[in-house]
């Protein structure tokens, strides 16, 4: 990684993860996670009042069905009562709140018309088709919750929210904003896309998200197009933090383009919660923003963001990382990378490989495999 990516970060991060294994007393683990992530140690850490409360959400695929563009209550309800599901599995198997959960689910799809009305006529009769299978996949996880087996309950809840994702995708009505004309002339991601990666240690799945980050997943998914990752290796690795590639053979650190012979900059690329578009060229801290979070956030594994050089938010190109969520690292609802990188994506299938993966390791192809005709190429 050299100059790219971490920098101070990863040296801070290493320091702490050596505590952290050494068998430290609990209170003094407390006690430097606490100086770390609150910011009151020195070398130019910017104090953080307060860290959002609650659960991290640490599901890749709930990240991205949240950062959908829409607004229907309703389904935003259903989503939540099926997610909640994990959390209460976690906590002790509490099977009257997964009930409840699911008899709330239930109720809300008694009434389709809510969710109907953000829906465009020409997609209804599909939607109506999978709110009845949601109504049916309900009753019967219901019947399977008596058994109380979590192998099966958790089966059953993911089947029902591949259904939400498909309702709620449904809903987006175009492309919820103007990107700057100043990147006309990079390519640019007007939706979503799915990359299918194959590495000598087995396949991960990808969906890059265009919504909150249309420069940097368009970026990405043209270089995927032109073979540009297919031979790489993966050039740094750190345990339980991030795996990195995209350093192409040579000199260069990035992407050149062929037809301007040019190194291809990316701009630091943003969405914060409650934003309507995204911030360019400045980190969230930079702006003043300390404590706004973004809309694609670095709490699951999987994570996959820009690199860049230290001190250039706008020097990314081809280098990108996965993020190893580490979870004793990583507080409720904040990371240290939060606003600082870009996350354009998640990944979705293949932790037990990525998790495998290490410096050195190949990316043998990378294909898009659904979603390129989002995919906006730059005049010529």
């Amino acid at each position: 990684m050299g100059r790219w990516i971490v920098g101070y970060f990863l040296h801070l991060r290493n320091s702490m993860f050596k505590f952290i294994r050494s068998g430290l007393i609990y209170s003094l683990k407390v006690i430097l996670l606490g100086m770390i992530f609150l910011g009151t140690s020195t070398t130019g850490w910017t104090s953080y009042a307060a860290l959002p409360s609650g659960n991290a959400i640490t599901d890749g695929k709930a990240l991205l069905r949240y950062a959908l563009p829409i607004e229907n209550q309703p389904v935003r309800k259903l989503q939540a009562s099926l997610e909640d599901i994990s959390n209460q599995l976690r906590a002790n198997k509490r099977w009257g709140a997964i009930s409840r959960d699911l008899s709330q689910a239930s109720r809300i799809l008694d009434r389709p018309s809510q969710i109907l009305t953000s829906i465009p006529p020409e997609r209804q009769p599909q939607a109506e088709f999978w709110i009845g299978e949601l109504k049916s996949g309900i009753g019967e996880l219901q019947e399977v919750v008596k058994t109380r087996q979590k192998a099966p309950v958790l089966e059953g809840r993911a089947k029902l929210l591949n259904l939400v994702s498909l309702l709620e995708e449904s809903m987006v009505k175009g492309f919820p904003f103007e990107v700057p004309a100043e990147f006309s002339n990079l390519p640019q991601l007007k939706g979503r896309a799915t990359i299918a990666i194959k590495t000598n240690k087995g396949d991960l799945t990808v969906v890059v998200d265009g919504y909150s980050a249309p420069v940097t997943a368009g970026n990405f998914v043209d270089l995927v197009q032109r073979g540009f990752y297919n031979g790489l290796k993966f050039t740094r690795s750190e345990e339980s933090y991030v795996l990195q590639t995209g350093d192409p053979e040579g000199k260069e650190v990035g992407f050149i383009d062929p037809v301007t012979g040019k190194y291809r900059a990316i701009p630091l690329e943003i969405l914060a919660e409650g934003d309507k578009q995204p911030t360019y060229g400045i980190t969230l801290e930079d702006a003043g923003r300390y404590l706004d979070m973004p809309v694609l956030p670095f709490s699951s594994f999987g994570a996959l963001a820009m690199a860049r050089p230290e001190g250039d938010p706008d020097g990314g190109s081809s280098q990108i990382f996965f993020f190893l969520f580490e979870p004793e690292l990583t507080p409720a609802g904040r990371n240290l990378l939060d606003g600082r990188y870009a996350v354009f994506g998640y990944l979705v299938e293949g932790k037990e490989i990525l998790d495998k993966l290490k410096a050195g390791d190949i990316i043998q192809s990378a294909q898009v495999i659904q979603g390129i005709e989002n995919l906006v190429e730059p005049p010529a």
